[in-house]
């Protein structure tokens, strides 16, 4: 007998618990870049940023059951923008750069779908389907965060013109690299 399992995860990029309670979101397309329309959220007046971008990857997937048998029959992967959790301040000088910024948070998002559906299309199941598929999806959103920081701390946010006209390359040719995944 066949039974069909649906699982959804959710995991943000910064603000996670408002992150979570908001529905509204923009899933990544390349020919619909964001704009500063797209910032919604109310800015924190305590940070010195100038904008901030509340992004992340979700998961669903489809389990199949046969006897003692789990099988992975479907997934769904998707890099997110959430415009109520994204803010921006009024008084941005260079705002095209900072917009290109911000972007880039979501492109990094969006690279590491690419690398999770690539991880899943892979996947040749195991004794414990949902434990490794959760496994694989905290292994890519680990990464992403960790890129996200680590962009953010070389470029001094967007403050390093240089360091960030580097990222901006090597994210586009990872990108590129895995286009074959983008949806």
């Amino acid at each position: 007998m066949m039974r069909k399992v649906l699982l959804t995860f959710l995991l943000l990029y910064s603000s996670f618990l408002f992150a979570q309670r908001e529905k509204e979101k923009m899933e990544w397309n390349e020919n619909r870049p964001l704009t500063w329309e797209d910032f919604r959220g109310k800015p924190s007046s305590s940070s010195t940023y100038k904008a901030s971008t509340n992004s992340g990857i979700s998961i669903g997937w489809s389990l199949s059951e046969s006897g003692n048998k789990v099988v992975l029959v479907d997934y769904d992967v998707k890099a997110n923008f959430y415009p109520n959790n994204s803010w921006k301040k009024d008084n941005i000088v260079k705002k095209d750069f900072i917009l290109a910024h911000e972007q880039l948070h979501f492109d990094i998002s969006e690279l590491h779908a690419r690398k999770l559906r690539k991880a899943l299309a892979e996947y040749e199941g195991g004794r414990d389907v949902q434990k490794e598929l959760t496994a694989i999806y905290r292994k890519y959103e680990q990464e992403r965060t960790t890129m996200q920081n680590a962009f953010d701390a070389e470029s001094n946010h967007s403050r390093i013109e240089q360091e960030e006209l580097k990222w901006r390359d090597f994210v586009q040719k990872e990108l590129q690299k895995y286009s074959k995944y983008a949806e």
